[in-house]
């Protein structure tokens, strides 16, 4: 008798499958700045310095895209990362007296 396990096999004719599972990616959201005509744009490029960890250069180029087209994308982020930036900035803008609006959208 030989050690081969394959030998002691017996075949009941069913075939083994894997089953591909399929995990979609979290949807992504996008954290747009719009433009008002009170918040400063200092403060603009402070925020994106700090909440969104932009460079200088990076965080200007975001506040004169909101300044002159309205409104500019601070980052993507799942859902829960996005909102959670979202509800930060604003309290902070809020406690610094500045009415900047933030929302959190679908990309």
């Amino acid at each position: 008798m030989s050690n081969d396990p394959r030998e002691n096999w017996e075949d009941e004719g069913e075939v083994a499958t894997d089953e591909r599972i399929r995990t979609k990616k979290p949807r992504q959201f996008k954290v747009v700045l719009h433009n008002d005509n009170y918040t400063t744009m200092e403060f603009v490029v402070m925020v994106l310095m700090k909440f969104f960890h932009k460079n200088e250069t990076e965080a200007t180029h975001i506040m004169l895209s909101v300044h002159h087209k309205g409104q500019g994308i601070a980052g993507v982020y799942n859902k829960d990362v996005a909102e959670t930036k979202v509800h930060e900035v604003t309290s902070f803008a809020q406690e610094s007296g500045m009415p900047l609006k933030l929302t959190a959208e679908p990309v």
